[in-house]
Order: structure tokens, then C-alpha cells, then sequence
């Protein structure tokens, strides 16, 4: 159980700044997730779309605003206690445990879990991904790119978050890989678990989510439900390439 209490408004971002020394990458960023659904946010290399992932996780301080979740307030809190509190992140390049196995990466992930629910929530996630379960013995580095993404989706699963954090999930992988991951994603939509989903593949994001946002120059220049910003003409000329 989370140690703060569950509320409808799940994950509010209000007017954050954020930056790395002297320079300022995030301005006056505001968005919010509720349970169940799935936000996007899209933007070119440099955005501040990983920096956005970061502050909310706590490993990177806002130097304004406010992150709140689940009612209450995640400033100044540490990270390992904002994970406690039900939020996962999925980084960029997956950094799974290359040499521990896939089980006991999965084990790792539900760390805070009760002895009791970790069985059962390691049964959920190879139903999720029977892959994972037809190599849980095997070594996480002998695994291919897109399975290490699957264990490394798995992994933030296992520790049942309220909301999950993915950072470009499609990076590196084949079509037919990244068509696998989002369908996954879509089968947890109406799950009360909310996603927030960080993804230059906007054509593949607008089409997965329920509200997108997008970040430019560190600062959000559009936002909406997203199957209408995949038809705004300033979406389609900068990020799906110059058609509908």
C-alpha cells in the first residue's frame, strides 16, 4: 500500500521550473495524469521531456512550481520515498541488471512489495510478457534489445505503481518490437494505473494516448485530447512528418 492516500487527481504539475546549474530547461511546466489514463508528451531531442521525468521523480529538485501527487505535495521529498509512494519510471535505455536474471530483476522491482503479493504480481507481469516467463532463468544481458525492454517494463510493474513513468520506450527498438510494447501499454489502459509516457514517436504516441502535450524549448506549446492535436497542422508539419 502507498504511504499517501489515493485521491482522483492523481499527478498535478503546476508552473515548474527546472534546470541543471545555470541553465533552465523546464519553464512553467504544468500537466496532470489521472488514474486510468494515458498522458503523452511529445517533443524534439533537447525539449525537456527527460528533465520533466526527472523532477517529478525527485532525483532532479524544481527550482519553481509545484509536484503534487496523490493530494499531497513531492517537494523536497527523496526519491526512494516518491518511488515508495506508487510512482515508477522506466528510464531511457532500460538499464535492466544485466547479470541478474530475469526473475530476479522482476523480484528486484517489487522490493517494497509484501513477500505475499510478489508471487502474484510476478504471475501478472508473464502473463503480460510469456517471453519473460520462458526465459525468467536466464541472464538479463543475454536478452535482446526488445526483451530488455519488456524486463524492464515488467520490473516497474512488479512494484504495482499508481502511476508509471516510461522514457522513450520505442528507442532502438524494430517496428514490429515497438508495436509489441504499445500494445502492452494499451492492455493496461483501465487499469486505475496511470501512465505518463515520454516518447519521440509522436505518430505512435498521439495514437496510444488519451491527452498529449507538447514541449518545446522546455515549455508546453500545445495541449489537448490527443487524437486532435494528430490532426493539428503544427503537430503534423514538426513531428509526423507532413501528413495527417
Amino acid at each position: 500500500m502507498p504511504i499517501w492516500a489515493s485521491r482522483a487527481d492523481m499527478l498535478r504539475v503546476d508552473a515548474v521550473c527546472a534546470g541543471y546549474g545555470d541553465i533552465q530547461v523546464l519553464t512553467d511546466v504544468s500537466l496532470g495524469v489521472d488514474p486510468g489514463e494515458i498522458v503523452a508528451i511529445v517533443g524534439a531531442n533537447g525539449a525537456g521531456k527527460s528533465t520533466l521525468l526527472r523532477t517529478i521523480m525527485g532525483s532532479l529538485p524544481a527550482r519553481r512550481g509545484q509536484v503534487d501527487f496523490m493530494g499531497r505535495s513531492l517537494s523536497g521529498v527523496a526519491p526512494h520515498l516518491i518511488a515508495a509512494a506508487g510512482i515508477r519510471l522506466v528510464p531511457e535505455g532500460r538499464r535492466v541488471f544485466a547479470n541478474l536474471s530475469v526473475e530476479d530483476n522482476l523480484r528486484a522491482g517489487a522490493y517494497l512489495r509484501p513477500r505475499a503479493a510478489v508471487s502474484q504480481a510476478l504471475q501478472r507481469i508473464y502473463a503480460l510478457f510469456p517471453i519473460l516467463a520462458e526465459r525468467r532463468g536466464q541472464r538479463a544481458s543475454t536478452l535482446s534489445g526488445g526483451q530488455q525492454q519488456m524486463l524492464a517494463l515488467g520490473r516497474a510493474l512488479a512494484a504495482e505503481p499508481r502511476l508509471l513513468m516510461l522514457d522513450e520506450p520505442s528507442l532502438g527498438l524494430a517496428p514490429k518490437i515497438v508495436e509489441e510494447i504499445f500494445q502492452k501499454l494499451a492492455d493496461l489502459r483501465g487499469a486505475e494505473i496511470g501512465i505518463l509516457l515520454v516518447e519521440q514517436n509522436a505518430r505512435k504516441a498521439l495514437a496510444l494516448a488519451d491527452r498529449a502535450y507538447v514541449l518545446e524549448n522546455g515549455a508546453v506549446v500545445l495541449q489537448g485530447p490527443a487524437r486532435e492535436l494528430s490532426r493539428n497542422e503544427s503537430v503534423i508539419n514538426a513531428y509526423l512528418g507532413g501528413d495527417a
